[in-house]
């Protein structure tokens, strides 16, 4: 039986949101010298998606609900943007920095993510 809500740590929250922030700001960042317009679409998109999209029980209001697979596909889509954006964009130190928080992300995602799956009938 699923719970109504997901189990979402506040050390798993906390670990998403700062990659979530740093895709945000590297993405453009890394993109910016090719392309001004596509720099801006990338935080359209990695803003933008997870916003409208939601699986019930996850957040307190859903716009658009979508099963629990797409929320945690939105949320690799964060970090796979963090991490690439960070070794493009940032000094390696710090891209090394970014990708032990996006693997401690992942790892602290785990009971979020079954949740999910059971929400999406997919467990």
């Amino acid at each position: 039986m699923t719970t109504q809500t997901s189990p979402d740590s506040r050390l798993a929250s906390a670990l998403r949101f700062t990659t979530e922030l740093i895709a945000w700001i590297a993405t453009p960042w890394a993109l910016a010298p090719y392309s001004i317009p596509l720099a801006v679409a990338s935080v359209v998109v990695l803003i933008g998606l997870p916003t409208i999209f939601q699986t019930p029980g996850d957040k307190p209001r859903v716009i658009v609900a979508v099963p629990g697979v797409v929320t945690i596909l939105l949320v690799l889509l964060q970090l796979v943007a963090a991490v690439v954006a960070a070794w493009f964009a940032w000094p390696m130190a710090v891209a090394v920095v970014v990708s032990v928080l996006a693997v401690g992300c992942v790892v602290t995602e785990q009971p979020r993510w079954r949740w999910l799956l059971r929400a999406s009938g997919a467990d």
